[in-house]
């Protein structure tokens, strides 16, 4: 088992591929622990609340209030219960159409309908209308009634528009309302079939790497690197144990352009474990507990994973977890913790997670608050999403660590972002991968809109790189190029905020070019430095230029030399356009085609990686006045 030392910096990490979200960093010191409330000799007599624990799923499939799913899914849609609630369903295929091919009329249309929707007390269309009001689509646009229309959809139930209301509260700097909220999306989230640590519906893909498209994400999100799925079949049907546990997953999950089938993906795992394929053992030990798609049967789920825990310690845990509850068995505490700890000793995070919560609650242990924080930690490491949610819980209340509503919030919205609602970024990648730009601009920007940063980069990139083919729609009709650039300046900026640097070097980008307004140096000065202090080296080297010609800053060749310099430091791979500089002072027409040029082999020499040489902290900034919102 892995060693902890509190004297010790800690460092989590939820993702670490940069194909995915970016890389969530929290740095604990010692003077973040709280003193107090750490040890009990008393221990709790049962289990404590069942959402605690790391536990089976809920096998219902129940869609979020509001859930844009059964639009974008026709075999997901049922008969509408009200009239509003046809209106409101007619108006959001017609803004769906509208995104795809259908323009300015359907959408027209589409916006009447919702309004009309909405008018009738509609919360799902509430939420669409400050959707549009938002983005400015067909309507004039109004913060200030997006803000209306999304708290009254909230207070109607639907949890998107909480969801946009949360970070619309975070971004204005009212910590108390963005708290409770995002505390009430994270117990949802944490209690959703899509929190699975594994399951691949949560994983949201970058587009773009900088200023290119992002091909080796996208061909993995294209399966293109996968085993053909016909040759998998083959194979399965043949006999071969790895390739029936394949093809049971793609079910499963609803994979590789299959829609999701239980029956089908229990057939092929009941065929993989005829040739002792241990994760179908796990899996269907996991299935027969909770009852998805089979009926429920504790024994037979004792059985399956007892099996599995002879090649794969991570059925430890969901056998701990039945002695926990006394699901088929009875409650046997002191056997729970004894599975918790093998899963745990093969450095499994539920095995982590679980031990956490016996030493939280004092669940016939001794309570250790402080040894609690230690697996939640060591389960946050491997991207355990509950374990966030623990320590989230830990930050807020003050046990454990001292209160944080900065970084319980930080935390909440991380986990927060792993519920039912994060959906929309498969069907948003699904429409760029058949280059259907439109809709995937608009799933893009809803949930941007929600606060997710990827989304809000790759719906920036979309408008940047496609412009008109994007179906940007405004407040009358297309997208004018004046309404494109305050869009996209205002996706990058809120990407930005969010620790993205591409977002302000973007921004600096736009003002020093003129691309879509007039040049102004100093306000590309001002992005550039943002950017620069999120250490984005392509920023500093243009500081150093404009620093070298005067262009928006003084003339200061010192101050010049040092961003040079700061921008090797970063990333060695500057050293090219930064030698450039350094040694040809006359030469300024190349070492600025050279630090901007996006094509040129030059300046892949200086462009950085995103996600995989660095990583990104929670960002907490305040937002300048000249900056769009």
């Amino acid at each position: 088992m892995r060693s902890f030392c509190y004297s010790l910096v800690v460092v989590l990490a939820l993702f670490p591929l940069s194909t995915l979200a970016r890389s969530f960093f929290l740095t604990l010191n010692p003077e973040d622990f709280s003193d107090t409330g750490e040890q009990s000799s008393e221990s709790a007599p049962d289990g404590g609340d069942t959402s605690d624990w790391d536990e089976f799923w809920n096998s219902e499939d129940e869609l979020e209030p509001g859930s844009w799913i059964p639009i974008l899914d026709p075999d997901l849609s049922r008969e509408p219960e009200t009239e509003d609630e046809a209106v409101y369903y007619s108006g959001m295929v017609k803004m769906i159409a509208a995104a795809s091919s259908g323009g300015p009329g359907v959408m027209g249309e589409a916006a009447s309908e919702i309004e009309a929707a909405a008018t009738a007390g509609n919360p799902h269309a509430q939420s669409a209308l400050g959707f549009l009001y938002e983005m400015g689509m067909m309507r004039e646009k109004k913060r200030e009634k997006a803000l209306i229309y999304h708290s009254f959809a909230a207070d109607g139930g639907n949890t998107q528009s909480k969801m946009a209301l949360a970070y619309i509260y975070s971004r204005q700097e009212m910590h108390d309302r963005a708290l409770e909220l995002y505390a009430e999306l994270a117990e949802i989230a944490v209690n959703s079939f899509l929190i699975l640590k594994d399951s691949p519906v949560i994983k949201p893909v970058r587009l773009h790497n900088g200023a290119e498209e992002n091909k080796d994400a996208l061909r993995r999100a294209r399966g293109e690197e996968d085993e053909d799925f016909q040759v998998l079949e083959s194979q399965a049907q043949k006999g071969n144990a790895t390739s029936m546990y394949k093809i049971g997953m793609f079910y499963y999950f609803g994979l590789r352009g299959l829609r999701r089938d239980r029956a089908k993906a229990l057939s092929w795992f009941l065929k993989a474990v005829e040739k002792a394929e241990p994760r179908s053992m796990e899996l269907l030990g996991k299935m027969y507990a909770s009852g998805d798609g089979v009926e429920r049967n504790y024994t037979k789920a004792l059985e399956w994973l007892t099996l599995a825990s002879q090649q794969l310690s991570s059925a430890y845990n969901g056998m701990g977890y039945l002695y926990v509850k006394g699901y088929g068995v009875e409650k046997n505490y002191i056997k729970a913790k004894e599975y918790f700890e093998k899963a745990a000793a093969d450095e499994e995070a539920s095995g982590y997670y679980n031990l956490g919560v016996m030493y939280l609650k004092g669940v016939r242990v001794k309570k250790d608050v402080k040894l609690a924080t230690k697996y939640f930690i060591m389960a946050s490491n491997d991207g355990l999403p509950k374990a966030f949610y623990q320590l989230a819980k830990m930050f807020h209340t003050g046990v454990g660590f001292k209160r944080n509503f900065l970084m319980a919030t930080s935390l909440y919205k991380l986990v927060a972002e792993k519920g039912p609602w994060s959906s929309l970024s498969g069907w948003a990648l699904d429409s760029y991968l058949k280059g259907d730009m439109g809709k995937a601009f608009l799933l893009y920007s809803r949930m941007a809109e929600l606060g997710y940063e990827v989304a809000q980069s790759n719906a920036a990139w979309i408008l940047d790189k496609y412009g008109e083919h994007s179906m940007c729609i405004g407040e009358s009709g297309f997208c004018t190029v004046a309404e494109r650039f305050q869009r996209v300046q205002s996706l990058w900026w809120q990407a930005s905020e969010q620790g993205n640097d591409h977002g302000a070097l973007m921004i600096g980008d736009a003002y020093y070019y003129g691309r879509g307004t007039k040049k102004d140096y100093a306000r590309a000065a001002q992005a550039y430095m943002h950017a620069r202090s999120q250490s984005n080296v392509q920023a500093m080297i243009k500081l150093g230029y404009m620093h070298e010609h005067g262009l928006g800053l003084p003339i200061d060749l010192h101050l010049a030399r040092r961003y040079y310099e700061n921008a090797l430091e970063t990333d060695p791979t500057a050293k090219l356009p930064v030698t450039w500089a350094l040694t040809n002072k006359n030469n300024t027409r190349g070492i600025e085609e050279g630090i901007n040029s996006t094509q040129s082999d030059f300046c892949s020499c200086f462009q950085v990686d995103t996600g995989e040489r660095r990583s990104d902290k929670v960002v907490i900034v305040k937002k300048a006045d000249m900056w769009p919102s």
